[in-house]
């Protein structure tokens, strides 16, 4: 009865995850049908003549790899700052003493609440006031320091023996060796979960670098890809072959970074 009941979990899960793959794996497939064969009755699962001519087309008429590279710049540089801006502060609110460091930590928390859409009016004014509109440090700016990152950091910073920190100030050590070669190996799951969250945020973010970047040359994948449906609205296969270049970085990151992870957590950090 045991493994008829783990059968039947088992293929409840399969079919889950075919139902999730399924839009996937068929934008796939669309990426390699020629011009018209998706919108034909019903529509085709298989190409019946696969064809790269698409992916050329994304590559040589429109270019996208310009596009590709600014995404790369933006999501590496963005998930670089923040591993690093967090890993800083959220050390800083956990183990540091210093004043107003508990009303600090509740103004974070406060500013999670607030949508991001709001914020969005005074952030651009202040990057314009700093003269990044149309930079690149423009559209990273708002993705280095996460208010989640921080109070993430914060809380798994929590964890790390405060006896540990002591031993290595008597010793001597610096308040930076004590990050580095501690604080640092201690909490390197969850600045790589963090870093594999802004990866993505920044590149799938489209409404910011919409708003921040008003030159073509810089725009971001999203962003391309948006201004190309609204010019080949009727070529379906064209932008799923442009979706298909959307998913595949966010993949390639993922997947080695999540071995990383489960590495991390298994053999555990914290070292004397």
């Amino acid at each position: 009865m045991r493994r008829l009941s783990s059968l039947l979990i088992y293929a409840a899960l399969v079919l889950v995850a075919l139902a999730i793959l399924m839009p996937v794996l068929w934008m796939v497939s669309v990426s390699f049908m020629p011009s018209g064969s998706a919108n034909t009755y019903p529509p085709p699962w298989i190409p019946r003549h696969p064809t790269l001519v698409h992916y050329r087309e994304l590559f040589t008429r429109l270019e996208i790899g310009r596009h590709l590279i600014n995404s790369a710049i933006v999501s590496v540089s963005a998930a670089v700052l923040s591993v690093l801006v967090t890993s800083m502060a959220g050390y800083a609110l956990a183990k540091l003493r210093f004043r107003g460091r508990q009303y600090l930590t509740g103004l974070l928390v406060a500013g999670m609440v607030v949508p991001a859409q709001v914020a969005m009016l005074p952030l651009f004014l202040l990057v314009k006031w700093f003269g990044l509109v149309n930079t690149f440090g423009g559209a990273i700016i708002p993705l280095a320091a996460p208010i989640f990152g921080i109070f993430l950091v914060r809380q798994y910073a929590l964890s790390i023996p405060d006896a540990l920190l002591d031993a290595a100030r008597v010793d001597g050590a610096s308040e930076f060796r004590i990050y580095r070669s501690i604080v640092l190996p201690a909490i390197r799951p969850v600045l790589i979960t963090l870093a594999i969250f802004t990866f993505v945020a920044a590149w799938n973010d489209f409404m910011w670098p919409l708003i921040v970047l008003n030159d073509e040359s810089r725009y971001t994948l999203p962003v391309a890809l948006a201004t190309l449906s609204g010019e080949h609205a009727q070529d379906a296969e064209l932008m799923m072959a442009g979706a298909v270049l959307t998913v595949l970085p966010v993949l390639a990151v993922f997947f080695p970074l999540q071995r990383y992870y489960v590495q991390g957590i298994l053999a555990g950090s914290v070292k004397g």
